[in-house]
């Protein structure tokens, strides 16, 4: 299942806080991202929850929605995806094509060195 933007922005209240009511996630959104209604954001997350994106529990008065996937999962196969059908399939192209785009930091080219050096052992 591929969430769409709005999806995405949940989940990553979630992710990032754990279970929670729509109201909680509500609030974040309005704090870290845009204006949103909580009756759109309740919406949403129903419809996520139909669609198996999210878990409800439904076992105390204020629903608690948890997300189906691991963060970790889901951005792998949203990453895989893009990378297939903007690069064909090409990891390489798209790391090309970040550091050609973005300037990367001396402390980011330390952290990234040190990934390829641990990939390499």
């Amino acid at each position: 299942m591929e969430p769409t933007k709005s999806e995405l922005e949940i989940l990553q209240v979630l992710w990032e806080h754990g279970p929670s009511t729509v109201r909680f996630v509500n609030d974040r959104l309005n704090e870290e991202k845009r204006a949103v209604q909580y009756s759109s954001t309740l919406k949403l997350m129903q419809i996520m929850a139909e669609k198996g994106i999210v878990v409800r529990d439904e076992s105390s008065m204020k629903h608690v929605y948890s997300p189906a996937e691991a963060e970790d999962r889901t951005k792998n196969a949203l990453l895989e995806k893009f990378v297939d059908s903007m690069y064909k399939g090409s990891a390489t192209s798209l790391v090309m094509q970040l550091f050609g785009n973005k300037k990367t930091s001396s402390e980011e080219l330390e952290e990234i060195k040190r990934f390829l050096n641990n990939l390499e052992k």
